[in-house]
């Protein structure tokens, strides 16, 4: 039987038990083990977390495609069932690593998202790919984009509409805020906001407890083809190729296993780079993370978006120029300090620090680029850039480069201060 058959037949059946033992590889891959003697990895069997989205897919599929036996670990994807039991379990070592929202793991760096733990980002596991969902019930009340929106809500007492998230100091709650603020719309002033767990959001909206929601894929289109809502706004609007998930894992885990962390980050580089080789790669990827031990839907409601091929559930379709991507030569994958201390600029904006940070040093210390250098050092032919700052264009025009974060982070008109709700 063929790989592709064997993937699509199986898809993620056996994810856990089976995907440690390496049972699909690609060809040549088997023996070349790259570590060995003093640069082994210190844990053979390496635990990683994920929540059923379309961006686990790097996780999956170094399992899957044999990359974590070229670098000589088992990796053994664990399916959660919320983004706070990454967290717990993450803290107490229960996991060894995760796919993880970016901020949720600055936020839990600085004791704002649990008890503080401090963290580490191996690196960025994709850009862009997420979006925001507005009910059916909005759309026939007169609302199709952002501005249609601010008008009812301005019309209706603070509170009556919800909008939903999945963590209160995760990347979805950042974009979703970003966005109502950049239409006039203070999330926290003229909405009752909401945590839900990716897979329970088109459930909830399906029977009213929300109008509005940001999420990753596929929930989106799955709110689209089940007649629920429709995109209002993608990611990528709000901030073109943005860092979204994040490999992430306890700064005490690298101290003990920087072997391990450095295979674990060469493998799902390895990965990264596949998937984003060739549309049959991303096809091939859709059709394993679609099973039930992963995301539990069809393959369909997958590969689309992960393609770039957008609808809006209102009558649009495009090409998205900034659709999900996994590598894009490494420029993805690298672990930016800007792209951290933005999030640490959303933080404080929206009143979840009490003071400004030092946000390069905070940066500097969870994202470790010395590992990351390691790993595309092992894997090959991975371009490493010169700077770690990068420069953005977000949606309201806002330039950022990281030159001056706590300027940035007090010129919004439309911020909140003190204790978080």
């Amino acid at each position: 039987m063929s790989n592709a058959r064997f993937m699509s037949s199986r898809r993620c059946f056996l994810v856990g038990s089976a995907l440690a033992a390496g049972s699909v590889l690609v060809p040549g891959l088997g023996s070349a083990v790259w570590a060995a003697g003093s640069d082994a990895p210190e844990k053979p069997l390496v635990r990683v977390g994920f929540i059923p989205l379309t961006d686990c897919a790097p996780v999956i599929m170094a399992a899957l495609k044999g990359f974590d036996k070229k670098h000589g670990i088992n990796l053994q994807p664990s399916k959660e069932a919320s983004w706070a039991a990454v967290r717990d379990k993450l803290a107490s070592g229960e996991l060894d690593a995760a796919h993880a929202l970016y901020s949720m793991i600055y936020g839990l760096h600085l004791g704002i998202a649990g008890k503080q733990q401090a963290m580490a980002n191996l690196m960025t596991l994709n850009n862009n790919g997420q979006a925001i969902t507005l009910s059916s019930q909005l759309r026939q009340q007169g609302v199709h984009d952002g501005n249609s929106l601010q008008k009812r809500v301005a019309a209706s007492e603070p509170g009556t509409y919800r909008f939903a998230h999945t963590f209160p100091t995760g990347t979805h709650a950042m974009w979703l805020y970003y966005w109502l603020a950049s239409v006039g719309i203070d999330p926290f002033r003229d909405l009752r906001l909401l945590v839900v767990p990716p897979p329970q959001m088109v459930m909830n909206m399906k029977i009213g407890n929300m109008s509005g929601f940001c999420v990753g894929e596929p929930w989106n289109q799955r709110a689209i083809s089940e007649q629920v809502g429709y995109t209002a706004v993608t990611s990528q609007q709000v901030w073109p190729d943005h860092p979204e998930k994040i490999l992430a894992t306890r700064a005490q885990w690298v101290q003990d296993n920087p072997n391990t962390a450095r295979a674990l980050t060469a493998a799902v580089l390895e990965a990264v780079r596949w998937i984003d080789a060739s549309e049959d790669n991303r096809r091939e990827t859709a059709r394993a993370i679609a099973g039930r031990a992963c995301l539990n839907t069809r393959a369909e409601s997958i590969t689309g978006r992960m393609l770039g091929e957008y609808q809006d559930g209102l009558g649009r379709r495009w090409q998205d120029a900034h659709g999900m991507q996994f590598f894009r030569d490494g420029e993805v994958s690298f672990p930016w300090l800007s792209d951290g201390m933005w999030f640490l600029t959303q933080l404080q904006r929206w009143g979840l620090l009490k003071q400004q940070p030092d946000y390069q040093a905070v940066a500097r210390a969870i994202n470790r680029t010395d590992i990351y250098r390691q790993a595309a050092s092992a894997v090959g032919n991975i371009s490493v850039p010169q700077s770690e700052m990068r420069r953005s264009t977000l949606i309201d025009g806002n330039v950022w480069d990281g030159s001056n974060p706590a300027a940035w982070a007090n010129d919004f008109a439309i911020k909140r201060r003190g204790e978080p709700a």
